[in-house]
C-alpha cells in the first residue's frame, strides 16, 4: 500500500505533497483542540501497536502479501484527527528510517491512508457505529478504508502513465479487496479485544487505565520480536504491479534501517527485531511528542481567549 518513489510522476507526487501539508495542519489544528493530557499515552501505544502490526505481511493471493494500514482501527480507537496525526507519523518514520514508502511520495501515502483512509472510515463509524450496526460499522469501515486507499494509489499510478494492463488493475483491486476484507475483521477484533479488557476506553481517553496501555504496548513488542517470523516474503500488491510494469523502486533518501534491518548485527532475526523495537520507541515518542505540543497549542489558544 505504501508507494515507493520513482512509481509517481512528479507532478502528481509534488501535488499530493502540496495539498497534504496544509490538509494535515488543519486537521492538526482540530486535533489540538481536543487534546488532554490523557490521550498522550494513547497516541504512543496505538501508534506503535499499527507500526508492529504494518510489519506483519500476510498471502492474500497470486503470490501477494498485505498488511494492517490501520486507519480505521486508529480512528476508533483515538478518534478520526489523532487517528491522521499518529498514521502520519507512522508513514514518516517509514519513509525517512526504514525506507518503506518513498520519500518524494510520502504526500501521496499521507493523504491515500492517513486521511482519505481515516475520514472514510470515520464516516461509517459516525452513520452507523453507535446503533445495532455498530460492528458491521467497524468491519465496513475498515473495509473501505483500504479500498479506499488503494484505488486513490492506482489512479495515481494510472495517471503518472504507470504502463498497468485492463488485467493488472483489475487483478489489484482484487487483491485490494482480500486485503480489505483482512483489515475489516482485523479491525473489529481489535476493537473488541479493547473493549472486552475495558468498555470505556475506546474514544474516552479520560476512561483509559495503564493496563490497557500495557497490554497493547506488550503486544506490539511481540509483533516486531516474533511476528514477523510468521510474515509472508512474498510482494505486496505495489511491489507487484512493479514487476510486472517493471517499474523498479528509486530511492531518493537512503534510510538508516532500510528494510527494517539493523546494520552490524550478526543474525537476521536480531536484524529485524531489533530495528523494529526501534521503531516501537521512536513511534511512541513522537507520537507523544505531537500530543504534548497539541496540547501546549489548546492551552496557549484558551490563554488568548
Amino acid at each position: 500500500m505504501h508507494i515507493p518513489d520513482n512509481f509517481l510522476s512528479t507532478p502528481v507526487w509534488a501535488t499530493l505533497d502540496v495539498v497534504a501539508i496544509p490538509a494535515f495542519g488543519i486537521i492538526a489544528r482540530h486535533a489540538s483542540r481536543q487534546m488532554e493530557d490523557a490521550r498522550i499515552p494513547l497516541l504512543g501505544v496505538m501508534g506503535a501497536f499499527v507500526f508492529a502490526a504494518q510489519m506483519i505481511n500476510f498471502p492474500v493471493g497470486l503470490g501477494t502479501s498485505a498488511h494492517l494500514v490501520g486507519g480505521a482501527l486508529l480512528a476508533y480507537a483515538l478518534g478520526p484527527a489523532f487517528a491522521v496525526i499518529t498514521l502520519t507519523a507512522i508513514l514518516a518514520t517509514q519513509a525517512f528510517v526504514f525506507q518503506d514508502g518513498g520519500v518524494l511520495a510520502l504526500g501521496a501515502n499521507v493523504f491515500n491512508m492517513a486521511i482519505a483512509g481515516v475520514l472514510v472510515a470515520s464516516v461509517f463509524y459516525q452513520l452507523w457505529g453507535r446503533g445495532r450496526g455498530r460492528k458491521a460499522a467497524i468491519f465496513l469501515g475498515g473495509f473501505f478504508s483500504v479500498m479506499v486507499s488503494g484505488v486513490l494509489a492506482l489512479s495515481e499510478l494510472l495517471v503518472s502513465k504507470v504502463p498497468m494492463s485492463r488485467e493488472l488493475v483489475l487483478g489489484s483491486i482484487g487483491l485490494f479487496t482480500m486485503n480489505a476484507l483482512a483489515e475489516g475483521a482485523i479491525t473489529l477484533a481489535v476493537i473488541q479485544a479493547i473493549e472486552r479488557l475495558n468498555p470505556g476506553w475506546v474514544q474516552k481517553p479520560e476512561a483509559s487505565n495503564r493496563k490497557i496501555v500495557a497490554a497493547m504496548g506488550a503486544f506490539a513488542l511481540l509483533l516486531v520480536g516474533v511476528g514477523f517470523l510468521l510474515a509472508s516474503a512474498a510482494p505486496d500488491g505495489l511491489e507487484r504491479i512493479g514487476i510486472l510494469t517493471g517499474v523498479a523502486s528509486k530511492s531518493t533518501f537512503h534510510a538508516p534501517l532500510a528494510d527494517y534491518q539493523l546494520p552490524f548485527w550478526s543474525s537476521n532475526w536480531g536484524r529485524r527485531a531489533v530495528a523494529g523495537i526501534a521503531g516501537l520507541g521512536l513511534i511512541f515518542g513522537l507520537c507523544a511528542v505531537a500530543g504534548k505540543v497539541l496540547g501546549r497549542t489548546r492551552k496557549e489558544a484558551a490563554c488568548t481567549t
